[in-house]
């Protein structure tokens, strides 16, 4: 009995010790992830890293929540900068050229054990913006395109069909005519349609000018089209929407409270982010429609989203553990379950072949317009100092909204702006 006590004994110090090894060997993650839209998205992310832990008990991520795409970008230079940068990160896919300049990031398809098929089995407009110079650098997650968001019921209620959304330009200002709804004094206490100018500005204006035939950046990401006749039209039908037509109402559109907006009845049609689609599902009282946006030349809009790097200054096995947790979360039955909860587009063709997602969209085919959508979409607006343009780009379509400058001035002097940062890129 004394040898047997002895031998378990021993057996359990091997035990503890093996453990305690396994543990000291495990590698340490930590990811910073951007909370840009409405919706339970930190559980969902904490339930996806926890089931990844569970089959890779080796490798602990901490997923650090940083405020929305800008904050996130700002805090992880910050922590770099002062020597403590997370080992990956979802930020902007067009935040690529800003973090090649600062040598922040290592291409992903140089990382050891990188399955190259895997590599080419996303979208190629969501690789558009992760692809430079015959490198990979980023690896597409939560991915969207600007949808058109419309009531149906109030497109009953104003004779119109609920099964046809406006396909261009002059049918969306047309249908708004009839969708705005004013109480016995006047008043509007329902627009036609929104378009937020807010937060995204620039992604609406892209959106806008693509639909126009403008593209509004090179590949390079050193010149941009922002004065361009075509670019200044698109502005002007936009300012036109609240000031000629009085569909949409005048100054700024919030981009935080839109979805509320079109919820609770304010506005007929919205154009926002598919990321928002779970939400609307969930909230929508009436029955509502999702469409591509309308065309002017051509169908057309930037993909938007975020897209997973992994850091330079990471050691070669947190390199590996990251680029197998990237791999991890962008399986096909991942990127379907990511889609259906948060109605961001998953990434893959293959994503959409999952049961569990011909399911959902035999019910709900709404879930498919983004994806749909994408053969005509372009890459986002990416540049060098990106940061900088987007504001640049944000002011001069508010500037443009609220009527202190006209659409002409407004993107004349955005250009000039962009000009003199860009110039040394060139």
């Amino acid at each position: 009995m004394k040898f047997k006590t002895k031998a378990l004994l021993t057996a359990g110090l091997m035990t503890a010790a093996s453990l305690s090894a396994t543990v000291a060997h495990a590698v340490n993650l930590t990811m910073y992830y951007p909370v840009a839209v409405g919706g339970p998205v930190t559980k969902i992310i904490d339930d996806m890293v926890q089931g990844f832990q569970k089959e890779n008990p080796d490798i602990k991520v901490e997923s650090v929540y940083s405020g929305n795409y800008t904050d996130t970008m700002t805090k992880a230079m910050t922590a770099m900068k002062g020597g403590q940068p997370p080992q990956l990160s979802v930020l902007f896919s067009t935040d690529l050229f800003t973090l090649m300049d600062e040598q922040a990031i290592v291409p992903i398809d140089q990382i050891e054990g990188v399955d190259k098929k895997w590599l080419d089995s996303f979208y190629p407009a969501f690789m558009e913006n992760g692809r430079v110079e015959g490198k990979t650098w980023s690896i597409p997650f939560q991915r969207s395109t600007i949808v058109l968001y419309y009531n149906k019921d109030a497109f009953k209620e104003a004779g119109l069909d609920p099964e046809k959304p406006p396909t261009t330009w002059a049918e969306m200002a047309e249908m708004s005519k009839k969708l705005v709804k004013k109480d016995a004094s006047g008043n509007v206490t329902r627009w036609g349609v929104e378009i937020p100018s807010t937060g995204y500005g620039y992604w609406m204006l892209q959106a806008l000018a693509i639909e126009n035939g403008q593209k509004l950046m090179n590949e390079a990401g050193t010149q941009v089209s922002f004065n361009a006749p075509k670019t200044v039209e698109a502005l002007q039908y936009w300012v036109d929407l609240a000031a000629k037509d009085g569909v949409m109402p005048k100054g700024a559109v919030e981009w935080g409270t839109l979805r509320t907006d079109f919820l609770e009845g304010k506005t007929a049609m919205m154009w926002h982010t598919t990321g928002n689609l779970t939400a609307v599902k969930e909230g929508a009282k009436f029955n509502f429609g999702v469409a591509m946006l309308p065309a002017k030349e051509r169908r057309g809009s930037p993909t938007g989203g975020g897209n997973f790097y992994v850091f330079k200054s990471a050691s070669p096995e947190q390199q590996k553990a990251a680029a197998k947790f990237i791999q991890w979360m962008t399986a096909p039955e991942r990127a379907a379950e990511w889609s259906i909860k948060t109605g961001y587009v998953a990434v893959t063709p293959a994503a959409y072949e999952t049961e569990v997602m011909k399911n959902y969209v035999k019910d709900f085919p709404q879930a498919v317009v983004a994806r749909d959508q994408l053969q005509h979409a372009v890459a986002e607006l990416s540049v060098h100092e990106n940061g900088r343009i987007y504001k640049i780009m944000n002011d001069a379509v508010q500037a443009a909204v609220t009527g202190t400058q006209t659409p002409q001035e407004a993107l004349e002097s955005a250009q000039k702006q962009s000009e003199r940062i860009l110039s040394r890129y060139k």
